[in-house]
């Protein structure tokens, strides 16, 4: 059997020409292996504290939002009794147990013990935002969980109450999904929560939203996911929000604004390179632009641990598609680049190869796409005569 860190031989759709080609450039992947690593250590990781009873669909929710199941996420830490840290390169998670309803210890001294334990770990494992998960069938915040979330904005932790499990009403007419009344009322009153006198209590949650992660008897679509996951964005901190966009698999369009920009650097720097026109042969030189961009783009869609390639096997399948675009005979049909390449066609051969390599990554991200059976299809994800035709017309329109 192949051990993980092992190159993976990927099939190439090449003809034999453009094989050999290829070949002849021997093309370093450093560059992508060097972007990559370096990229995954600049966004850091974004931690979460989940806490919830049993049965009340952590696992369910951690699985919906960052596709990974909570009990195999990464490593898990069992710092001590009844706190547990997963994590990996760009999430961690600490899953905060042990608040049963009449043990010997109350529920709160229980969890500022828990708090304690998570202060003294080193600053990468600092709980960003909480997620205090209470079950909507039972719709009900008893004392206890009222001092925990008291507990928890007084260790300066935004908390976001997360009603799971909800059973939603599509109406037949509109097609709409609405909760059942009895857990809209208890979000209700969350919201502005009173005693039996009318009296304010103090709450201090910053937003109620109700989900699921599944629909009932574990079929339908999930709800309420991306109202959850957008928040919890807004309570992360500055220098974390990058590693949350990362971790979450619910909102792509985060992942194609960071990823858009590194294309564009990659794709001026390349008209940089090629500022003074070089002959098709010599384009090679562009490759380690391109394998820069790509192994900063493959950090964002962390794709390293989706498909459990090492970064090695990634790096040979963009050396393959850079490669074989760079190989391709096409350039001397694009209108004014005769025998050499020039700086418009190398931005727009770059940012080609750069958007082709994102719809790759976004594919692999939402296991749209098996890496095992890519010789099918990963010709596609290459750049074309006509993607570089575009890109070069996008850039003559652009230009003032």
């Amino acid at each position: 059997m192949k051990s993980r860190n092992e190159k993976k031989e990927i099939p190439t759709m090449a003809t034999e020409p453009e094989a050999r080609a290829v070949k002849a450039l021997e093309i370093d992947d450093k560059p992508f292996i060097e972007a990559n690593a370096d990229a995954k250590s600049r966004y850091g990781r974004f931690n979460l504290a989940v806490i919830g009873g049993t049965g009340v669909g952590k696992s369910s929710l951690i699985n919906a939002v960052f596709g990974r199941d909570l009990a195999k996420v990464g490593k898990g830490l069992p710092v001590t009794r009844g706190v547990h840290y997963y994590n990996d390169e760009s999430l961690g998670i600490w899953d905060l147990e042990g608040f049963e309803i009449g043990s010997r210890e109350a529920p709160v001294d229980i969890l500022r013990r828990h708090l304690k334990t998570v202060a003294e770990r080193p600053s990468i494992e600092q709980i960003s935002v909480v997620w205090y998960c209470v079950l909507s069938q039972l719709p009900r915040l008893t004392e206890p969980d009222i001092g925990m979330i008291r507990e928890l904005d007084a260790a300066g932790l935004p908390v976001v109450l997360v009603l799971t499990k909800v059973d939603w009403i599509k109406n037949p007419v509109t097609g709409k999904r609405t909760a059942p009344d009895d857990v809209e009322q208890f979000r209700d009153w969350l919201e502005n929560p009173v005693d039996g006198n009318d009296m304010p209590v103090d709450i201090p949650i910053q937003r109620v939203i109700l989900t699921s992660a599944q629909g009932k008897h574990g079929k339908g679509k999930e709800h309420g996911l991306g109202e959850l996951v957008t928040e919890t964005l807004t309570l992360s901190p500055e220098n974390e929000k990058d590693a949350f966009r990362i971790a979450q698999r619910l909102n792509l369009p985060w992942k194609r604004e960071m990823a858009r920009p590194i294309i564009a650097a990659a794709a001026s720097a390349a008209a940089g390179a090629a500022a003074i026109p070089f002959p098709v042969a010599d384009a090679v030189v562009l490759a380690p632009i391109q394998l820069t961009m790509m192994g900063r783009i493959a950090a964002i869609y962390d794709l390293e641990l989706k498909t459990m390639l090492s970064a090695g096997a990634l790096a040979q399948l963009g050396v393959q598609i850079t490669g074989q675009a760079l190989a391709r005979s096409f350039f001397k049909l694009i209108p004014g680049a005769g025998s050499v390449v020039g700086a418009s066609v190398a931005f727009a051969l770059t940012a080609a190869i750069g958007e082709g390599w994102l719809r790759l990554c976004e594919q692999v991200h939402t296991g749209k796409l098996d890496l095992d059976k890519i010789g099918d299809s990963w010709g596609q994800y290459a750049p074309t005569f006509l993607d570089v035709i575009r890109k070069m017309t996008e850039q003559r329109i652009a230009k003032p």
